[in-house]
């Protein structure tokens, strides 16, 4: 439990660009570096957070503790990984500063964004030459990656999936024409967690109304039950939700300190909760941070028994090879946008990187190193 808790801590507070560069942290420091989980898995793993609305890398992260220590693994690798997050968020709320100003602070933000950049370029490469092995898998891989650019939210994450499933279970019966029944594995998901989500989800608002905490917890949750995407997509919807509770300027200063810190987006819940109770901060970040992750959580591990029987399942296993593909999809529609939109701005950015990936992948350098490089090339440049 020490080594997950510290391995997903220390993530936690380097790990800055977005959902898809912790998929890329993710990747080296547990499939490549300390191999606690296979390729396919962690492929699997990413298609089946992907699928389920919430935070994807931090489900991404449960997941992980999950396969190495169980239900508490999981548990405690989302408190190492949120933890910085939850923590910095609650300060810069509670003292209201205007950290993001900070000259030092913009420097540290750039190089993050750089090191972000050749950590995903790194997973992406791997994960290509691991899955993209036929013309099918990378025709599949480029529609999804089509599909993304013309299409947002929920609709532009699962479907694809969808799609590419459902045409390798029918390319499956040209294969497999005949199949023994008694192989087959029943595909459930586990019905006491999808009763607790939706009984929550549900019954919550109705008893809500007359506790300040209560109201909050299930403002966040409903948050967390209705958004795929991450951050970028829960910030809108919390917005209407919040209506009268905070400002828009809490909005703004929440997102732009999203932004500044490393970890999940979805931690400027954190922001929100102790604006909304202003005489209980603590108590509010609290709420809000435990309830706006709480729904993905139980979906996760709700489905994962389903998701492994699933990915089991002998009519299915030109679906996988499919699905695999549109995880490369999905990671290489989100290496173009934001990764590579919101961190290259200059020639010196390119070049940077160039360097950088050469590092990483030729010379092995550590991520930690090569962060230090990067922050002392962007001070030299400015």
């Amino acid at each position: 439990m020490i080594t997950v808790f510290w391995q997903f801590l220390v993530l936690g507070l380097c790990s800055f660009g977005g959902p898809a560069a912790h998929i890329g942290y993710f990747q080296q420091t547990f499939v490549v570096k300390k191999k606690w989980l296979s390729d396919e898995d962690f492929t699997q793993a990413i298609a089946l957070c992907q699928f389920l609305p919430g935070p994807a890398s931090s489900q991404l992260g449960m997941y992980i503790g999950y396969k190495k220590s169980g239900h508490l693994g999981a548990i405690v690798a989302f408190i190492g990984f949120t933890l910085p997050s939850f923590a910095l968020l609650t300060f810069l709320a509670i003292a209201n500063n205007k950290f993001g100003h900070s000259v030092i602070v913009e420097h540290i933000i750039t190089a993050a964004k750089l090191l972000a950049v050749v950590v995903v370029a790194d997973a992406l490469w791997g994960m290509v030459k691991k899955n993209l092995t036929s013309i099918p898998t990378v025709v599949t891989a480029l529609l999804t990656m089509i599909w993304l650019m013309v299409s947002h939210g929920l609709l532009g994450q699962i479907f694809p999936i969808l799609l590419a499933s459902i045409a390798g279970y029918l390319w499956s019966f040209k294969t497999q024409p005949v199949l023994n029944q008694h192989l087959i594995k029943p595909i459930r998901p586990h019905i006491g967690l999808v009763a607790v989500f939706l009984g929550v989800l549900i019954l919550l608002p109705l008893i809500a109304t007359t506790n300040d905490g209560l109201k909050l917890f299930s403002i966040f949750y409903q948050a967390g039950s209705f958004v795929f995407g991450g951050g970028h997509v829960v910030l809108p919807l919390l917005q209407l939700m919040l209506d009268g509770m905070v400002t828009d300027n809490t909005f703004l200063s929440a997102y732009a300190s999203a932004q500044l810190v490393p970890g999940p987006m979805f931690t400027m819940a954190s922001y929100l909760g102790a604006s909304a109770m202003p005489s209980m901060p603590l108590w509010g970040s609290v709420i809000a941070t435990i309830a706006v992750f709480l729904p993905g959580s139980l979906l996760l591990f709700a489905f994962i028994p389903a998701w492994k029987a699933l990915f089991s399942h002998p009519r299915l296993t030109h679906a996988i090879l499919l699905i695999n593909a549109c995880v490369v999809g999905l990671l290489g529609s989100a290496f173009i946008n934001p990764v590579i939109t919101s961190s290259i701005k200059s020639i010196s950015d390119i070049v940077l990187v160039i360097i950088g990936c050469i590092l990483i992948k030729k010379y092995q350098c550590p991520v930690w190193l090569l962060a230090v490089l990067f922050l002392i090339a962007v001070i030299t440049i400015v």
